[in-house]
């Protein structure tokens, strides 16, 4: 099992009794030193409080565990309103909004379009132009983002 599944496992029922869905765990090395990332969600979006209220409540349910052999900071954040859509739960997310996409190859001689996302299964979703629907395979996407207007 990856330490980052070992670490969502450990920490998930923790993050949920609190209300928040703990939506991914990164671990990696940022300059010198090691960083533990939980990604947390609401509905009514999270906030700066939100994120240090789940960071106190892990954090000791983590030295418990001892999942990390090396020193570590911990960082909880929000998923952030321009993520990439990676996973199921983001394309569910997003049914409905407004999608900026960048394609590896042209489709109708454009790589990069906005649209609505109006559905998606494991291989393809679909955007709702202003020429129409478009069915896209995902792994002939470079990005899949929610458009943000400034």
């Amino acid at each position: 099992m990856k330490l980052t599944d070992k670490i969502f496992d450990i920490v998930e029922p923790t993050v949920t009794a609190l209300g928040y869905e703990l939506y991914e765990v990164e671990y990696q090395k940022e300059f010198d030193n090691w960083v533990l990332t939980l990604y947390i969600d609401h509905p009514d979006g999270v906030s700066l409080d939100d994120c240090e209220l789940v960071s106190n409540a892990v954090d000791p349910v983590l030295d418990a565990a001892d999942p990390i052999e090396q020193a570590y900071y911990l960082s909880v954040s929000s998923l952030g309103i321009d993520r990439p859509l990676k996973t199921d739960k983001d394309y569910q997310r997003n049914i409905g909004k407004v999608m900026d996409v960048k394609l590896y190859a042209p489709l109708n001689g454009k790589k990069e379009f906005s649209g609505t996302l109006t559905a998606f299964d494991e291989a393809t979703y679909t955007i709702e132009l202003k020429s129409g629907s478009e069915t896209i395979e995902r792994k002939k996407t470079a990005l899949i983002r929610p458009h943000i207007d400034f």
